[in-house]
């Protein structure tokens, strides 16, 4: 990995990091490089509900089905997160509808914080910073400008061979958005104390510098 940074001094046995964001805005990218420079585990909490959405594809059923959808979600396998058709706009809308459901909440919450307690971990999500860990000592939010991160969101679709109106991009973006942020149970949103990350205007390496700046301060 290009500028990879040696990990602060202290000990991070047993440290959780929560990186928080909407779609597209580099949390996962972040996240994942975080963790490799600290030496920690990684898990997008975000594949749960797109595997857990995607098993309700296959059978023909409404994601936004309560009982099946929780029924998906405590059936989930490790083989279910190696699935190669859990992104895209349709894994997106089930992602985001199951998400809303309290009982599949319920059902992956302990699984994702058995995951951080074991040894560690970097966590990118919605709600790691305000639900999952909210005693994590590092949260960074991460954002970027809707137009942004629909261009990015269409960049990756069309690096996979999948044709799409960047128009049509950019308002799925934004009705996720807005289904993620007004559900009741657990909305996105930056926890009181997340460092917010705005990366708009900056590159990978840019992002990643900053990101690294402000979690080596918050561990001092």
């Amino acid at each position: 990995m290009s500028g990879a940074q040696p990990a602060p001094a202290r000990s991070l046995a047993g440290v959780v990091i929560a990186v928080d964001g909407p779609a597209a805005a580099g949390k996962g990218t972040l996240a994942r490089r975080l963790a490799e420079s600290l030496g920690l585990s990684y898990l997008d909490t975000g594949l749960l509900y797109r595997a857990t959405g995607r098993r309700l594809l296959d059978e023909g059923a409404d994601p936004a089905d309560p009982a099946r959808a929780e029924a998906a979600a405590r059936a989930l396998t490790p083989e279910d997160l190696r699935r190669p058709d859990l992104r895209g706009p349709a894994a997106d809308r089930a992602a985001s509808a199951v998400a809303a459901i309290p009982a599949v909440r319920a059902a992956l919450l302990d699984w994702q914080r058995d995951f951080g307690r074991t040894h560690g971990a970097v966590l990118d999500g919605r709600d790691i910073g305000t639900v999952v860990f909210p005693e994590a000592p590092v949260k960074l939010f991460v954002t970027a400008s809707d137009e942004e991160r629909a261009r990015r969101r269409w960049l990756e679709l069309r690096g996979r061979g999948v044709e799409a109106d960047p128009a049509q991009v950019l308002a799925e973006l934004r009705a996720r958005d807005a289904q993620d942020a007004s559900r009741a149970t657990a909305p996105m949103k930056p926890a009181g104390d997340a460092l917010l990350l705005d990366t708009t205007a900056l590159d990978a390496e840019a992002a990643f510098a900053a990101a690294w700046a402000l979690v080596r301060e918050r561990l001092g």
